[in-house]
């Protein structure tokens, strides 16, 4: 009996060493798989941070060479005899507004005489929209499309357009285009050209979007996502459709930036009869004011802490590269641990909320 109880004694104990060395061993592969999703979280983080300062020189690129290739363009002085000289054009019928036209080199394709006319309901009788955005349109910062905001660009472009006294469409065709100017909040023209659009010999980009880039499907910003808001407008719906249509009917541009519960968080601009996006463009997003349920600007900012680029919107910064330097763009969304737990977002150069807003925003 005794023999046998040491036997036994002898064969648990061997056991037990067995164990805690199988123990021992899993626990090590633990800690090793462990390591290695951490320097694979790292090195995917690293690879998109590369990749947000890559598409940064490519914008870059992309606009020096458009610049180059079509130069700062002639401007012409519309003084007040010139101006004078199309007012009485203007009068002379129809050849006389024609001339008008021609002088002003603005391409039928630039201007919307049905947007005008709804938009300006006080001209619905006018035989010429265009002659009168020329004549006086302009001076009254009246838009002569959804896609060209003139008030806008005339603030960007204030001292030539005083020195000259052009419409900001005119400046726009013969010079501001070729320098990469934007004619509205929500065209980008930097991402617009990173995206190799294939224009036309001396065409400008906002042409080549009208003509045939919002039926490719190219992004006119970084907050209008194509493919996203075709889903919900249809195939070919582009910035166009969401400024005169979509907009009023809820639909969202992109992910992260919803109009439905921006005017419901701020009804002073619901109010005032302000499209959402280009609200938190142009002053929203510098106020504090956030996109979305999905995208705090307030924290985004104080996580970014004093390393961003002044007057810059902080969901464009999250989205052009911010989101791969921050630990939480969100309270209690860790970039890393989302990225190690969804990997597939590096692949589809998805940002770790933008891809979790697709998610859980449907």
């Amino acid at each position: 009996m005794v023999a046998k109880a040491q036997a036994v004694t002898a064969k648990v104990a061997r056991l037990t060493r067995d164990f805690a060395g199988a123990h021992k061993v899993a626990h090590q592969a633990q800690v090793r798989e462990s390591l290695a999703r951490v320097e694979l979280t790292l090195a995917l983080n690293a690879s998109m941070a590369s990749r947000a300062e890559l598409e940064a020189r490519l914008r870059a690129q992309a606009l020096a060479t458009h610049a180059a290739a079509h130069g700062p363009g002639r401007l012409r002085r519309n003084n007040r005899l010139n101006q004078t000289l199309d007012k009485v054009l203007a009068r002379l019928g129809g050849v006389g507004r024609r001339m008008v036209a021609t002088r002003s080199a603005v391409p039928a394709a630039l201007f919307d005489q049905d947007w005008y006319r709804e938009k300006y309901p006080d001209l619905a009788g006018n035989p010429s929209p265009l002659v009168h955005y020329l004549v006086a349109g302009s001076r009254e910062d009246r838009s002569p499309g959804p896609l060209f905001d003139e008030a806008y660009y005339r603030s960007q472009n204030a001292m030539e357009l005083a020195a000259t006294s052009l419409s900001g469409l005119e400046h726009y065709v013969r010079s501001g285009a070729g320098r990469g100017r934007d004619p509205h909040p929500l065209f980008d023209t930097a991402h617009y050209l990173a995206q190799s659009p294939a224009l036309a010999a001396g065409e400008e980009p906002l042409t080549h979007y009208l003509r045939e880039g919002a039926r490719l499907g190219l992004s006119p910003h970084p907050l209008f996502d194509p493919a996203w808001y075709a889903e919900q407008a249809g195939e070919a719906a582009g910035l166009a459709h969401y400024l005169t249509k979509g907009a009023r009917e809820g639909l969202t541009p992109h992910p992260l930036f919803d109009p439905h519960w921006y005017l419901a968080q701020y009804p002073e601009i619901a109010e005032a009869g302000i499209e959402p996006l280009t609200h938190f463009v142009l002053s929203g997003g510098a106020e504090g004011r956030d996109p979305s349920p999905w995208f705090s600007g307030e924290v985004y900012l104080a996580a970014r802490g004093g390393d961003i680029e002044p007057g810059a919107n902080p969901l464009v910064d999250y989205l052009r590269g911010g989101a791969w330097v921050v630990a939480e763009a969100r309270p209690g969304f860790p970039t890393a641990a989302y990225i190690a737990s969804r990997p597939d977002l590096v692949r589809a150069g998805l940002t770790p909320l933008e891809h979790w807003a697709r998610r859980a925003g449907r």
